[in-house]
Protein backbone atom coordinates (compact mmCIF):
# COMPACT_ATOMS: atom_id res chain seq x y z
CA UNK A 1 0.00 0.00 0.00
CA UNK A 2 1.15 3.76 -0.65
CA UNK A 3 2.43 5.70 1.95
CA UNK A 4 1.50 9.55 2.49
CA UNK A 5 4.69 10.66 3.27
CA UNK A 6 5.08 14.66 3.56
CA UNK A 7 8.36 16.60 4.20
CA UNK A 8 8.39 20.75 5.42
CA UNK A 9 11.78 22.48 6.47
CA UNK A 10 13.59 19.89 7.14
CA UNK A 11 11.28 17.34 8.80
CA UNK A 12 9.88 13.96 7.37
CA UNK A 13 5.93 12.92 8.28
CA UNK A 14 5.69 9.58 7.50
CA UNK A 15 1.58 9.63 7.60
CA UNK A 16 1.13 5.52 7.66
CA UNK A 17 3.66 5.19 10.17
CA UNK A 18 2.54 8.28 12.14
CA UNK A 19 6.54 8.69 12.44
CA UNK A 20 8.18 12.50 12.35
CA UNK A 21 11.98 12.67 11.51
CA UNK A 22 14.51 15.55 12.01
CA UNK A 23 16.88 13.95 9.04
CA UNK A 24 17.72 10.75 10.06
CA UNK A 25 16.71 11.42 13.73
CA UNK A 26 13.08 10.14 14.77
CA UNK A 27 11.20 12.41 16.66
CA UNK A 28 8.63 10.97 19.83
CA UNK A 29 5.38 12.82 19.40
CA UNK A 30 2.39 11.29 21.55
CA UNK A 31 -0.67 10.16 19.59
CA UNK A 32 -2.53 12.84 20.10
CA UNK A 33 -0.28 15.58 19.10
CA UNK A 34 1.01 13.82 16.11
CA UNK A 35 -2.89 13.63 15.27
CA UNK A 36 -2.90 17.50 15.54
CA UNK A 37 0.32 17.85 13.33
CA UNK A 38 -1.04 15.43 10.39
CA UNK A 39 -4.83 17.06 10.01
CA UNK A 40 -2.38 20.77 9.65
CA UNK A 41 0.06 19.41 7.25
CA UNK A 42 -2.71 17.10 5.24
CA UNK A 43 -4.73 21.17 4.91
CA UNK A 44 -1.67 23.19 4.77
CA UNK A 45 -2.14 26.76 3.42
CA UNK A 46 -5.80 26.36 4.57
CA UNK A 47 -7.23 27.26 8.23
CA UNK A 48 -8.44 24.52 10.28
CA UNK A 49 -10.96 25.51 12.68
CA UNK A 50 -10.57 24.55 15.79
CA UNK A 51 -13.57 23.01 16.50
CA UNK A 52 -12.47 20.69 13.56
CA UNK A 53 -9.39 19.62 15.19
CA UNK A 54 -11.42 18.92 18.22
CA UNK A 55 -13.90 16.57 17.07
CA UNK A 56 -10.78 14.63 14.83
CA UNK A 57 -8.40 14.61 17.17
CA UNK A 58 -10.19 13.71 19.97
CA UNK A 59 -13.77 12.06 18.26
CA UNK A 60 -16.74 10.80 20.78
CA UNK A 61 -15.06 12.77 23.75
CA UNK A 62 -15.47 16.28 24.77
CA UNK A 63 -12.29 17.90 25.96
CA UNK A 64 -11.58 21.57 27.11
CA UNK A 65 -10.01 23.82 24.21
CA UNK A 66 -6.75 24.21 26.24
CA UNK A 67 -5.86 20.28 25.12
CA UNK A 68 -5.63 21.21 21.52
CA UNK A 69 -3.22 24.57 22.68
CA UNK A 70 -1.40 22.50 24.66
CA UNK A 71 -0.60 20.53 21.58
CA UNK A 72 -0.37 23.34 19.44
CA UNK A 73 2.49 24.46 22.29
CA UNK A 74 4.13 20.96 21.75
CA UNK A 75 4.34 21.14 18.01
CA UNK A 76 5.78 24.58 17.99
CA UNK A 77 8.61 23.53 20.49
CA UNK A 78 9.24 20.54 18.34
CA UNK A 79 9.05 21.81 15.52
CA UNK A 80 11.38 25.70 17.06
CA UNK A 81 8.71 27.50 15.90
CA UNK A 82 8.18 29.79 19.21
CA UNK A 83 5.22 30.21 21.10
CA UNK A 84 3.77 32.53 18.20
CA UNK A 85 4.11 30.63 15.70
CA UNK A 86 6.22 32.06 12.44
CA UNK A 87 7.73 29.35 10.45
CA UNK A 88 5.47 26.59 10.55
CA UNK A 89 2.27 26.92 12.58
CA UNK A 90 0.30 30.45 12.41
CA UNK A 91 -2.89 31.06 14.72
CA UNK A 92 -5.79 32.43 12.94
CA UNK A 93 -7.59 34.57 15.81
CA UNK A 94 -10.52 33.02 16.74
CA UNK A 95 -10.71 30.70 14.28
CA UNK A 96 -8.21 28.00 14.51
CA UNK A 97 -4.24 27.36 12.85
CA UNK A 98 -3.05 26.83 9.69
CA UNK A 99 0.12 24.97 8.56
CA UNK A 100 2.00 27.93 6.12
CA UNK A 101 5.53 26.40 5.23
CA UNK A 102 5.60 25.06 2.05
CA UNK A 103 4.88 21.26 1.72
CA UNK A 104 6.16 18.64 -0.61
CA UNK A 105 2.97 15.95 -0.99
CA UNK A 106 2.69 12.39 -1.44
CA UNK A 107 3.14 12.99 -5.26
CA UNK A 108 6.52 14.45 -5.08
CA UNK A 109 7.95 12.20 -2.61
CA UNK A 110 6.39 8.85 -3.39
CA UNK A 111 9.57 6.77 -4.19
CA UNK A 112 7.66 4.72 -6.62
CA UNK A 113 6.81 6.64 -9.70
CA UNK A 114 4.72 4.97 -12.13
CA UNK A 115 7.65 4.78 -14.42
CA UNK A 116 9.33 2.43 -11.83
CA UNK A 117 6.36 -0.35 -11.89
CA UNK A 118 5.35 -3.12 -14.12
CA UNK A 119 2.40 -1.66 -16.30
CA UNK A 120 -0.31 -3.64 -17.01
CA UNK A 121 -3.31 -3.40 -19.30
CA UNK A 122 -6.65 -5.24 -19.50
CA UNK A 123 -8.25 -5.32 -23.21
CA UNK A 124 -11.67 -5.27 -23.47
CA UNK A 125 -13.07 -8.50 -22.31
CA UNK A 126 -14.91 -10.06 -25.68
CA UNK A 127 -18.65 -10.94 -25.54
CA UNK A 128 -19.00 -13.98 -27.07
CA UNK A 129 -23.17 -14.13 -26.67
CA UNK A 130 -25.33 -14.05 -29.92
CA UNK A 131 -26.71 -10.33 -28.36
CA UNK A 132 -25.33 -7.23 -28.21
CA UNK A 133 -27.75 -6.72 -25.21
CA UNK A 134 -24.95 -7.92 -22.97
CA UNK A 135 -21.83 -5.78 -23.83
CA UNK A 136 -23.05 -3.48 -20.57
CA UNK A 137 -21.74 -6.61 -18.69
CA UNK A 138 -18.30 -7.73 -20.77
CA UNK A 139 -17.70 -3.65 -20.32
CA UNK A 140 -18.78 -4.03 -16.79
CA UNK A 141 -16.54 -6.77 -16.26
CA UNK A 142 -13.40 -5.01 -17.81
CA UNK A 143 -13.88 -2.43 -15.64
CA UNK A 144 -13.97 -4.53 -12.44
CA UNK A 145 -10.97 -6.59 -13.19
CA UNK A 146 -9.15 -3.45 -13.74
CA UNK A 147 -9.98 -2.05 -10.59
CA UNK A 148 -9.60 -5.60 -8.65
CA UNK A 149 -6.12 -5.84 -10.80
CA UNK A 150 -5.32 -2.02 -9.32
CA UNK A 151 -5.37 -3.20 -5.71
CA UNK A 152 -2.93 -5.96 -6.18
CA UNK A 153 -0.30 -4.20 -5.26
CA UNK A 154 -0.27 -0.63 -6.46
CA UNK A 155 3.37 -0.06 -4.93
CA UNK A 156 4.71 -2.81 -7.92
CA UNK A 157 2.07 -2.88 -10.62
CA UNK A 158 0.40 -0.12 -12.30
CA UNK A 159 -2.79 -0.45 -14.14
CA UNK A 160 -4.22 1.41 -17.22
CA UNK A 161 -7.56 3.06 -16.66
CA UNK A 162 -10.29 2.04 -18.37
CA UNK A 163 -10.55 5.06 -20.72
CA UNK A 164 -7.55 3.37 -22.21
CA UNK A 165 -8.40 0.33 -22.32
CA UNK A 166 -11.53 0.93 -24.19
CA UNK A 167 -9.70 2.11 -27.06
CA UNK A 168 -8.98 -1.25 -27.84
CA UNK A 169 -12.37 -2.93 -28.81
CA UNK A 170 -12.24 -5.36 -31.62
CA UNK A 171 -8.54 -3.42 -32.47
CA UNK A 172 -6.53 -4.96 -35.59
CA UNK A 173 -3.55 -4.13 -33.83
CA UNK A 174 -0.92 -5.94 -32.68
CA UNK A 175 0.14 -7.02 -29.16
CA UNK A 176 3.38 -5.31 -29.33
CA UNK A 177 1.42 -2.15 -31.14
CA UNK A 178 -0.54 -1.73 -28.28
CA UNK A 179 2.16 -2.33 -25.45
CA UNK A 180 4.22 0.93 -26.84
CA UNK A 181 0.60 2.90 -27.24
CA UNK A 182 -0.08 2.06 -23.50
CA UNK A 183 3.42 1.71 -22.29
CA UNK A 184 2.33 -1.42 -20.82
CA UNK A 185 4.64 -4.49 -20.54
CA UNK A 186 1.85 -7.20 -20.20
CA UNK A 187 -1.68 -7.39 -21.40
CA UNK A 188 -4.22 -9.51 -19.45
CA UNK A 189 -6.63 -10.84 -22.74
CA UNK A 190 -10.38 -12.23 -22.05
CA UNK A 191 -13.48 -13.40 -23.01
CA UNK A 192 -17.18 -14.07 -21.50
CA UNK A 193 -19.88 -16.24 -22.56
CA UNK A 194 -23.28 -15.66 -20.78
CA UNK A 195 -26.31 -18.10 -20.53
CA UNK A 196 -29.01 -16.65 -17.78
CA UNK A 197 -26.89 -16.96 -14.90
CA UNK A 198 -24.02 -19.20 -15.47
CA UNK A 199 -20.99 -17.63 -17.04
CA UNK A 200 -17.87 -19.52 -18.81
CA UNK A 201 -14.91 -16.89 -18.79
CA UNK A 202 -11.41 -17.26 -20.30
CA UNK A 203 -8.32 -15.38 -19.55
CA UNK A 204 -4.90 -15.12 -20.67
CA UNK A 205 -2.24 -13.42 -19.79
CA UNK A 206 0.53 -12.21 -22.40
CA UNK A 207 3.98 -10.34 -22.58
CA UNK A 208 4.17 -7.45 -24.35
CA UNK A 209 8.12 -8.01 -25.51
CA UNK A 210 7.54 -10.84 -27.28
CA UNK A 211 3.77 -11.91 -27.52
CA UNK A 212 4.31 -14.85 -25.63
CA UNK A 213 1.33 -16.76 -23.63
CA UNK A 214 2.31 -16.73 -20.20
CA UNK A 215 -0.93 -18.28 -18.29
CA UNK A 216 -4.03 -19.21 -19.51
CA UNK A 217 -7.52 -20.54 -18.36
CA UNK A 218 -11.37 -20.74 -18.44
CA UNK A 219 -13.99 -20.81 -15.67
CA UNK A 220 -17.11 -22.52 -15.47
CA UNK A 221 -19.26 -20.41 -12.96
CA UNK A 222 -22.19 -18.86 -11.30
CA UNK A 223 -22.54 -15.06 -11.88
CA UNK A 224 -22.57 -15.16 -7.87
CA UNK A 225 -19.24 -16.17 -8.09
CA UNK A 226 -17.81 -13.46 -10.10
CA UNK A 227 -15.93 -12.34 -7.53
CA UNK A 228 -14.08 -15.36 -6.80
CA UNK A 229 -13.00 -15.94 -10.36
CA UNK A 230 -11.65 -12.11 -10.61
CA UNK A 231 -9.89 -13.01 -7.40
CA UNK A 232 -8.41 -16.30 -9.14
CA UNK A 233 -7.55 -14.32 -11.90
CA UNK A 234 -5.38 -11.59 -9.39
CA UNK A 235 -3.13 -13.84 -8.05
CA UNK A 236 -2.33 -15.72 -11.36
CA UNK A 237 -1.34 -12.59 -13.19
CA UNK A 238 0.52 -11.76 -9.65
CA UNK A 239 2.17 -14.87 -9.54
CA UNK A 240 3.60 -15.12 -12.97
CA UNK A 241 4.69 -11.35 -13.04
CA UNK A 242 6.28 -12.17 -9.71
CA UNK A 243 4.12 -9.51 -7.93
CA UNK A 244 3.91 -10.19 -4.24
CA UNK A 245 0.27 -9.64 -3.09
CA UNK A 246 -0.36 -6.42 -0.71
CA UNK A 247 -0.57 -7.20 2.61
CA UNK A 248 -4.14 -7.83 3.59
CA UNK A 249 -5.05 -4.93 5.41
CA UNK A 250 -7.89 -4.53 4.47
CA UNK A 251 -11.43 -6.50 5.16
CA UNK A 252 -11.56 -9.96 3.42
CA UNK A 253 -13.01 -9.37 -0.18
CA UNK A 254 -16.40 -11.07 -0.60
CA UNK A 255 -16.46 -14.67 -2.77
CA UNK A 256 -20.10 -14.42 -3.29
CA UNK A 257 -22.26 -11.27 -4.51
CA UNK A 258 -26.29 -11.07 -5.15
CA UNK A 259 -26.28 -11.64 -8.66
CA UNK A 260 -29.05 -9.20 -8.95
CA UNK A 261 -26.98 -6.50 -7.16
CA UNK A 262 -23.59 -7.05 -9.33
CA UNK A 263 -25.95 -7.18 -12.90
CA UNK A 264 -27.71 -4.09 -11.84
CA UNK A 265 -24.08 -2.34 -10.67
CA UNK A 266 -23.11 -3.41 -14.56
CA UNK A 267 -25.53 -1.36 -15.80
CA UNK A 268 -24.84 2.03 -13.82
CA UNK A 269 -21.09 1.69 -14.48
CA UNK A 270 -21.76 1.12 -17.92
CA UNK A 271 -24.14 3.96 -18.28
CA UNK A 272 -21.99 5.78 -15.76
CA UNK A 273 -19.13 6.34 -18.72
CA UNK A 274 -21.39 6.96 -21.81
CA UNK A 275 -22.07 10.69 -19.73
CA UNK A 276 -24.67 11.64 -21.54
CA UNK A 277 -27.78 12.89 -18.99
CA UNK A 278 -29.57 10.57 -20.55
CA UNK A 279 -27.37 7.92 -19.65
CA UNK A 280 -26.42 9.11 -16.18
CA UNK A 281 -30.35 9.32 -15.02
CA UNK A 282 -30.63 5.72 -15.73
CA UNK A 283 -27.27 4.83 -13.84
CA UNK A 284 -28.81 6.48 -10.75
CA UNK A 285 -31.57 4.25 -11.11
CA UNK A 286 -29.64 1.07 -11.94
CA UNK A 287 -27.40 1.84 -8.84
CA UNK A 288 -30.65 2.00 -6.98
CA UNK A 289 -32.14 -0.90 -7.87
CA UNK A 290 -28.49 -2.47 -6.82
CA UNK A 291 -28.53 -1.24 -3.38
CA UNK A 292 -32.34 -2.43 -3.39
CA UNK A 293 -30.91 -5.98 -3.82
CA UNK A 294 -28.25 -5.80 -1.61
CA UNK A 295 -28.47 -2.82 0.98
CA UNK A 296 -24.70 -3.16 2.24
CA UNK A 297 -22.98 -2.79 -1.74
CA UNK A 298 -20.12 -0.45 -1.30
CA UNK A 299 -19.44 -0.34 -4.84
CA UNK A 300 -23.08 0.89 -5.85
CA UNK A 301 -23.19 3.29 -3.36
CA UNK A 302 -19.86 4.52 -4.90
CA UNK A 303 -21.05 4.45 -8.34
CA UNK A 304 -24.42 6.44 -7.49
CA UNK A 305 -22.31 9.27 -5.97
CA UNK A 306 -20.12 9.52 -9.08
CA UNK A 307 -23.79 9.88 -10.99
CA UNK A 308 -24.24 12.49 -8.69
CA UNK A 309 -21.19 14.08 -9.12
CA UNK A 310 -21.08 13.87 -12.77
CA UNK A 311 -24.42 14.95 -13.34
CA UNK A 312 -23.27 18.39 -11.70
CA UNK A 313 -19.80 18.40 -14.11
CA UNK A 314 -22.16 18.41 -16.93
CA UNK A 315 -24.53 20.74 -16.01
CA UNK A 316 -27.33 19.02 -15.16
CA UNK A 317 -27.98 18.89 -11.25
CA UNK A 318 -27.25 22.08 -9.40
CA UNK A 319 -24.45 21.84 -7.29
CA UNK A 320 -25.94 21.79 -3.44
CA UNK A 321 -28.46 19.09 -4.84
CA UNK A 322 -25.51 16.89 -6.24
CA UNK A 323 -23.15 17.49 -3.46
CA UNK A 324 -25.43 16.34 -1.02
CA UNK A 325 -26.95 13.33 -2.69
CA UNK A 326 -22.96 12.33 -3.28
CA UNK A 327 -21.98 12.60 0.26
CA UNK A 328 -24.93 10.62 1.34
CA UNK A 329 -24.03 7.88 -0.90
CA UNK A 330 -20.31 8.34 -0.39
CA UNK A 331 -20.66 8.13 3.20
CA UNK A 332 -23.05 4.82 3.05
CA UNK A 333 -20.42 3.20 1.07
CA UNK A 334 -17.58 3.78 3.43
CA UNK A 335 -19.25 2.89 6.37
CA UNK A 336 -19.78 -0.75 4.88
CA UNK A 337 -16.11 -0.67 3.57
CA UNK A 338 -13.29 2.44 4.78
CA UNK A 339 -10.80 0.91 2.32
CA UNK A 340 -13.21 1.69 -0.71
CA UNK A 341 -10.56 3.99 -2.54
CA UNK A 342 -13.42 5.39 -5.01
CA UNK A 343 -15.73 6.44 -2.75
CA UNK A 344 -12.89 8.54 -0.26
CA UNK A 345 -12.58 10.12 -3.85
CA UNK A 346 -16.15 10.71 -4.65
CA UNK A 347 -16.66 12.52 -1.03
CA UNK A 348 -13.07 14.66 -1.85
CA UNK A 349 -14.81 15.38 -5.40
CA UNK A 350 -18.25 16.91 -3.65
CA UNK A 351 -16.16 18.52 -0.27
CA UNK A 352 -14.17 20.49 -3.63
CA UNK A 353 -17.44 21.61 -4.38
CA UNK A 354 -18.49 22.46 -0.86
CA UNK A 355 -15.40 24.64 -0.74
CA UNK A 356 -14.18 22.56 1.99
CA UNK A 357 -10.56 22.33 1.15
CA UNK A 358 -9.23 20.18 4.59
CA UNK A 359 -11.90 17.57 3.93
CA UNK A 360 -11.37 17.39 0.05
CA UNK A 361 -7.31 17.08 0.62
CA UNK A 362 -7.93 14.43 3.88
CA UNK A 363 -10.05 12.59 1.15
CA UNK A 364 -8.35 12.72 -2.03
CA UNK A 365 -4.77 11.53 0.10
CA UNK A 366 -6.67 8.73 1.67
CA UNK A 367 -7.91 7.77 -1.78
CA UNK A 368 -4.59 8.03 -3.22
CA UNK A 369 -2.84 5.77 -0.07
CA UNK A 370 -5.37 2.87 -0.81
CA UNK A 371 -5.24 2.91 -4.46
CA UNK A 372 -2.60 5.03 -6.54
CA UNK A 373 -3.63 3.32 -9.52
CA UNK A 374 -7.27 5.00 -9.36
CA UNK A 375 -6.31 7.55 -11.95
CA UNK A 376 -9.80 9.56 -11.32
CA UNK A 377 -8.17 10.34 -7.91
CA UNK A 378 -5.33 11.98 -9.48
CA UNK A 379 -7.03 13.70 -11.42
CA UNK A 380 -9.42 15.14 -9.36
CA UNK A 381 -6.80 15.91 -6.22
CA UNK A 382 -4.98 17.71 -9.39
CA UNK A 383 -7.53 20.31 -9.45
CA UNK A 384 -7.70 20.57 -5.64
CA UNK A 385 -4.30 21.07 -5.53
CA UNK A 386 -4.62 23.99 -8.16
CA UNK A 387 -7.33 25.51 -6.02
CA UNK A 388 -5.14 25.86 -2.96
CA UNK A 389 -2.59 27.40 -5.13
CA UNK A 390 -0.22 23.70 -4.84
CA UNK A 391 0.88 24.23 -8.62
CA UNK A 392 3.99 21.61 -8.61
CA UNK A 393 2.10 19.14 -7.10
CA UNK A 394 -0.90 19.61 -9.46
CA UNK A 395 1.11 18.99 -12.67
CA UNK A 396 2.75 15.94 -11.13
CA UNK A 397 -0.73 14.60 -9.89
CA UNK A 398 -2.09 14.91 -13.68
CA UNK A 399 0.98 13.25 -14.61
CA UNK A 400 0.00 10.52 -13.09
CA UNK A 401 -3.24 10.70 -14.13
CA UNK A 402 -2.30 10.53 -17.46
CA UNK A 403 0.39 8.05 -16.85
CA UNK A 404 -2.70 5.94 -15.93
CA UNK A 405 -4.82 6.69 -18.92
CA UNK A 406 -3.11 7.46 -21.56
CA UNK A 407 -5.24 7.26 -24.55
CA UNK A 408 -7.76 9.95 -22.03
CA UNK A 409 -8.91 13.30 -23.44
CA UNK A 410 -10.01 14.32 -20.65
CA UNK A 411 -6.96 13.07 -18.59
CA UNK A 412 -4.39 14.99 -21.51
CA UNK A 413 -6.42 18.25 -21.33
CA UNK A 414 -6.52 18.40 -17.18
CA UNK A 415 -2.64 18.34 -17.56
CA UNK A 416 -2.60 21.23 -19.97
CA UNK A 417 -4.68 22.22 -17.57
CA UNK A 418 -2.71 22.34 -14.53
CA UNK A 419 0.29 23.72 -16.19
CA UNK A 420 -1.74 26.66 -17.32
CA UNK A 421 -2.44 27.47 -13.65
CA UNK A 422 1.03 26.97 -13.25
CA UNK A 423 2.37 29.75 -15.32
CA UNK A 424 3.45 27.04 -17.64
CA UNK A 425 1.85 28.41 -20.96
CA UNK A 426 4.28 27.04 -23.59
CA UNK A 427 4.26 23.93 -22.02
CA UNK A 428 0.18 23.80 -21.81
CA UNK A 429 0.59 24.88 -25.09
CA UNK A 430 2.40 21.95 -26.27
CA UNK A 431 0.13 19.55 -24.32
CA UNK A 432 -2.75 21.13 -25.67
CA UNK A 433 -1.40 20.27 -29.09
CA UNK A 434 -0.66 16.67 -28.06
CA UNK A 435 -4.31 15.72 -27.59
CA UNK A 436 -5.66 17.74 -30.46
CA UNK A 437 -3.35 15.16 -32.22
CA UNK A 438 -5.47 12.27 -30.85
CA UNK A 439 -8.88 14.19 -31.74
CA UNK A 440 -8.74 17.76 -33.57
CA UNK A 441 -12.00 18.48 -32.70
CA UNK A 442 -11.88 18.06 -28.75
CA UNK A 443 -12.91 21.30 -28.12
CA UNK A 444 -11.34 21.39 -24.23
CA UNK A 445 -8.27 20.77 -26.02
CA UNK A 446 -9.20 24.20 -28.27
CA UNK A 447 -10.09 25.71 -25.25
CA UNK A 448 -6.31 24.94 -23.33
CA UNK A 449 -4.93 25.77 -26.29
CA UNK A 450 -6.41 29.56 -26.39
CA UNK A 451 -5.59 29.88 -23.49
CA UNK A 452 -1.95 29.16 -23.32
CA UNK A 453 -2.08 31.21 -26.74
CA UNK A 454 -3.90 34.23 -24.92
CA UNK A 455 -1.42 34.07 -21.69
CA UNK A 456 1.71 34.84 -24.13
CA UNK A 457 -0.25 37.68 -25.75
CA UNK A 458 -0.90 35.67 -29.00
CA UNK A 459 -4.30 36.73 -29.71
CA UNK A 460 -5.08 35.71 -33.07
CA UNK A 461 -3.71 32.44 -32.79
CA UNK A 462 -6.09 32.61 -29.35
CA UNK A 463 -8.92 33.51 -30.98
CA UNK A 464 -8.73 30.96 -33.63
CA UNK A 465 -8.68 28.26 -31.33
CA UNK A 466 -11.35 29.65 -29.38
CA UNK A 467 -13.70 29.78 -32.45
CA UNK A 468 -12.94 25.92 -33.39
CA UNK A 469 -14.05 24.92 -29.64
CA UNK A 470 -16.99 27.07 -30.52
CA UNK A 471 -18.07 25.47 -34.01
CA UNK A 472 -17.00 21.76 -32.35
CA UNK A 473 -19.03 22.70 -29.31
CA UNK A 474 -22.35 23.71 -30.91
CA UNK A 475 -21.55 26.96 -29.92
CA UNK A 476 -21.87 25.87 -25.77
CA UNK A 477 -21.71 29.11 -23.62
CA UNK A 478 -18.64 28.11 -21.73
CA UNK A 479 -16.61 28.53 -25.44
CA UNK A 480 -18.53 31.66 -26.21
CA UNK A 481 -17.24 33.61 -22.99
CA UNK A 482 -13.78 32.21 -23.83
CA UNK A 483 -14.24 33.75 -27.70
CA UNK A 484 -15.76 36.88 -25.69
CA UNK A 485 -12.53 37.25 -23.41
CA UNK A 486 -10.45 36.82 -26.03
CA UNK A 487 -11.88 39.09 -28.16
CA UNK A 488 -11.98 41.50 -25.13
CA UNK A 489 -8.28 41.37 -24.13
CA UNK A 490 -7.39 42.09 -27.74
CA UNK A 491 -8.97 45.47 -27.87
CA UNK A 492 -11.59 44.09 -30.61
CA UNK A 493 -14.56 45.42 -27.97
CA UNK A 494 -17.27 44.89 -30.24
CA UNK A 495 -16.98 41.42 -30.85
CA UNK A 496 -16.86 40.87 -27.18
CA UNK A 497 -19.65 42.98 -26.58
CA UNK A 498 -21.78 40.92 -28.96
CA UNK A 499 -20.80 38.19 -28.24
CA UNK A 500 -21.58 38.97 -24.37
CA UNK A 501 -25.25 40.00 -25.30
CA UNK A 502 -25.53 36.36 -27.24
CA UNK A 503 -24.48 35.15 -23.75
CA UNK A 504 -26.79 37.45 -21.83
CA UNK A 505 -29.97 36.28 -23.91
CA UNK A 506 -29.14 32.48 -23.49
CA UNK A 507 -29.22 32.28 -19.71
CA UNK A 508 -32.56 33.66 -19.62
CA UNK A 509 -33.39 29.94 -21.46
CA UNK A 510 -30.70 27.54 -19.77
CA UNK A 511 -27.81 28.00 -17.39
CA UNK A 512 -24.93 29.93 -18.03
CA UNK A 513 -21.97 30.00 -15.79
CA UNK A 514 -21.62 33.53 -13.99
CA UNK A 515 -18.58 32.58 -13.46
CA UNK A 516 -17.63 32.90 -16.85
CA UNK A 517 -19.84 36.04 -17.45
CA UNK A 518 -17.42 37.20 -14.43
CA UNK A 519 -14.60 36.66 -16.69
CA UNK A 520 -15.77 38.16 -19.39
CA UNK A 521 -16.69 41.02 -17.85
CA UNK A 522 -13.04 41.34 -15.97
CA UNK A 523 -11.76 41.33 -19.99
CA UNK A 524 -14.20 44.37 -20.62
CA UNK A 525 -12.40 46.37 -17.84
CA UNK A 526 -15.66 46.40 -15.95
CA UNK A 527 -15.06 45.59 -12.64
CA UNK A 528 -18.63 46.57 -10.98
CA UNK A 529 -20.41 43.59 -13.07
CA UNK A 530 -17.86 41.41 -12.80
CA UNK A 531 -18.38 41.42 -8.89
CA UNK A 532 -22.21 41.56 -9.73
CA UNK A 533 -21.84 37.94 -11.64
CA UNK A 534 -19.12 36.53 -9.38
CA UNK A 535 -21.42 37.10 -6.24
CA UNK A 536 -24.32 34.80 -8.20
CA UNK A 537 -21.56 32.99 -8.90
CA UNK A 538 -21.18 32.12 -5.06
CA UNK A 539 -25.03 32.42 -4.46
CA UNK A 540 -25.56 28.92 -7.12
CA UNK A 541 -21.66 27.53 -5.88
CA UNK A 542 -20.57 27.35 -9.50
CA UNK A 543 -18.55 25.04 -10.65
CA UNK A 544 -15.48 26.87 -11.67
CA UNK A 545 -15.77 28.90 -8.26
CA UNK A 546 -13.16 27.00 -6.77
CA UNK A 547 -10.20 28.51 -9.21
CA UNK A 548 -10.95 31.88 -9.04
CA UNK A 549 -8.21 32.61 -6.80
CA UNK A 550 -6.08 30.52 -9.61
CA UNK A 551 -7.43 32.21 -12.35
CA UNK A 552 -4.84 34.39 -14.00
CA UNK A 553 -7.42 36.35 -16.20
CA UNK A 554 -8.88 37.29 -12.52
CA UNK A 555 -5.92 39.44 -11.90
CA UNK A 556 -7.15 42.93 -11.95
CA UNK A 557 -9.75 42.18 -9.68
CA UNK A 558 -7.36 40.83 -7.00
CA UNK A 559 -6.73 44.33 -5.02
CA UNK A 560 -10.08 45.10 -4.80
CA UNK A 561 -11.67 44.34 -1.62
CA UNK A 562 -14.44 42.19 -2.44
CA UNK A 563 -12.08 40.15 -4.20
CA UNK A 564 -10.85 39.80 -0.44
CA UNK A 565 -14.01 39.35 1.09
CA UNK A 566 -14.85 36.80 -1.50
CA UNK A 567 -11.85 34.47 -1.23
CA UNK A 568 -12.69 34.59 2.87
CA UNK A 569 -16.17 33.07 2.02
CA UNK A 570 -14.45 30.50 0.10
CA UNK A 571 -11.95 29.40 2.26
CA UNK A 572 -9.57 31.02 -0.02
CA UNK A 573 -8.07 33.80 1.61
CA UNK A 574 -4.65 34.06 2.59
Amino acid sequence: MAHRRYQFGEFRLDAAGKVLFRGEKRIPLTPKVMDTLLLLVESSGNVVDKDELMKRVWPDTFVEEISLTRNISVLRKVLGDGDEGREFIETIPKRGYRFVAPVKGPAALESTSITDRVMLAVLPIENLGRSTKHDYFSDGLTEEMITHLARLNPQRLGVIARTSAMQYRSTGKSIQEIGRELGVSYILEGSVRRAGHRLRITAQLIQVRDESHLWAESYERRLGDILAVQDDVARAVAKEIRIKLAPQDRPAVASSVNPQAYEAYLKGRYLLNRRTVEALQKSVQCFERAIQHDAKYPVAYAGLADSYLTLLDVGHLPTSEATKQAKEAAGRALRADDTLAEAHCSLGHAHFHDFNWSGAGREFSRAIELNPNYANTHYYYCNYLVAVGRNDEAVAEAEWAQALDPMSLPAGTNLSNALYFAGRYEEAATQALKVLDMDSTFYRAQQDLGRAYEQQGKYPQAIAAFRKAVASSGRDSLFLAELAYANAVAGKQREALKLLQELKKASKKKYVSPYTLAVVSTGLGNRSEAFSWLAKAFKVRDGALPFVKANPRLAPLRSDPRFQRLLRRLNLAS
